[in-house]
């Protein structure tokens, strides 16, 4: 009489897991970021910053003031290599440009009709050397002498339209990140322009 076996039962090897992966840091308050960006007001493009010409990614620290707040609420939650592009209406930029900021003054404040073009930028200062602004000059009278500078944000009155992209998220250093290190954030961008502070 033939009977079946008995199956010998296995022996499974027990592996122990290997080391999980964390998963990658999203844009959030207080992690550093670096990103790549290109600046465009009215379609025309007003500033890169992009490996492509070698440069840097700008570094920041998510919800610590430096960029526009709208810029960073469109930042926020994106993964390292992901691309966005955020619109900001002038009232979440720099604001409508006002004509009460707009005067004339004599051309010899800056050397002379002769020394000046419009579209010329320069740094303004206060009385009490507390303050400064931009200055432009807007427009230029040779035969009175004078000119027409505006002291509005250089982007007052603008849609900005920023593509960027996310190079790099991780935890912020005790101490966040130093101007020296990579610039004055979105002002930083309208300096080289003009590169992001709001305000």
């Amino acid at each position: 009489m033939v009977t079946a076996a008995t199956p010998v039962p296995k022996v499974l090897k027990l592996v122990p897991p290997g080391p999980t992966r964390p998963a990658p840091l999203r844009v959030g308050k207080g992690k550093r970021v670096g990103i790549s960006y290109t600046l465009r007001t009215n379609g025309e493009i007003r500033h890169i910053r992009s490996s492509d010409w070698g440069d840097k990614p700008l570094e920041y620290v998510h919800g610590d003031g430096r960029l526009l707040a709208a810029l960073e609420r469109g930042l926020e939650g994106k993964l390292p290599g992901e691309s966005c592009v955020v619109t900001i209406p002038p009232e979440e930029a720099y604001g409508e440009r006002e004509r009460a900021l707009q005067q004339q003054v004599p051309a010899s404040m800056f050397g002379g009709v002769d020394r000046v073009e419009e579209g010329m930028c320069f740094i303004g200062r206060s009385e009490d050397d507390q303050h400064f602004e931009n200055v432009m000059i807007t427009q230029i009278d040779k035969e009175q002498g004078v000119v027409l500078v505006d002291t509005n944000h250089p982007l007052a009155g603008m849609t900005l339209e920023f593509t960027v992209k996310i190079v790099s998220v991780s935890d912020a250093d005790a101490d966040g990140i130093h101007p020296a290190e990579s610039g004055s954030g979105t002002e930083n961008i309208i300096h080289n322009l003009i590169e992001l502070q709001a305000g």
